[in-house]
């Protein structure tokens, strides 16, 4: 990403405030949902920050960037690398991810500011196969999740990231992970608030320490289990 294509980070109370009117679609249902896809689709067209793709739309939620634009990546250019802490340096195609064993989830999908998006199928490589096959060294206490955006980033401590319902996704919905939704490739963490959830994921490193991420550093909380974190008390998923 270069100079003018960044949007400027985007602060917590903003996009709080904004998503009053996101969770107005979520409640409304189809026909209040589409016609706010045509509002944000003028909006986000002027829109350098991204902060307008934030709003739930149609089919409950809507996925965002926190910089201006986001490259595409795709069968020939894509490359998930796996490194720091390890073993052996993975970097894996798509074909090779396509290759491990694939494992389902569908739970809710859930929003710290509040909106919920229920039984969502995801599907992938269980992110503890891809620390298994790279080989963790001694030491190691966590993970850490960059993005081809340029800009987002996340962690989690060793013992989240080896939890069987942590996936590297490529489908959503039982169809490929398009670019819009932060595709090819995603993270998806399902029992923490979506923010945990990397997108247009292209880096897994191993760390001897937990590195806050993009949203952490604007005052999230580190640990996002759904129900316990970020002041709110949601169900479980």
């Amino acid at each position: 990403m270069e100079g003018d294509s960044r949007g400027s980070p985007v602060g917590r109370r903003v996009v709080l405030g904004m998503l009053g009117l996101g969770a107005a679609g979520v409640a409304g249902g189809a026909y209040v949902q589409n016609r706010l896809d045509g509002v944000l689709a003028a909006v986000s067209s002027k829109d350098p920050t991204g902060l307008s793709g934030f709003v739930p739309g149609a089919g409950g939620f809507r996925y965002y960037s926190v910089t201006g634009s986001v490259p595409h990546r795709g069968e020939a250019d894509y490359r998930l690398t796996v490194d720091g802490m390890v073993r052996s340096r993975l970097s894996l195609r798509l074909s090779d991810l396509r290759a491990m064993t694939q494992t389902k989830l569908v739970r809710d999908v859930q929003c710290v500011t509040g909106w919920r998006v229920p039984h969502t199928p995801f599907s992938g490589v269980r992110l503890s196969e891809l620390l298994d096959a790279a080989g963790v060294e001694r030491g190691a206490k966590a993970v850490r999740f960059t993005c081809f955006d340029g800009a987002y980033s996340e962690s989690l401590t060793m013992a989240q990231a080896r939890r069987d319902d942590v996936l590297v996704a490529m489908t959503m919905m039982d169809k490929p992970i398009g670019h819009a939704h932060g595709g090819p490739v995603r993270l998806y963490v399902a029992p923490m608030y979506f923010y945990k959830s990397a997108k247009w994921l292209s880096g897994i490193s191993v760390t001897d320490n937990v590195r806050p991420g993009y949203w952490e550093r604007r005052g999230y909380d580190v640990d996002a289990w759904v129900g316990r974190s970020n002041g709110r008390g949601d169900a479980p998923v």
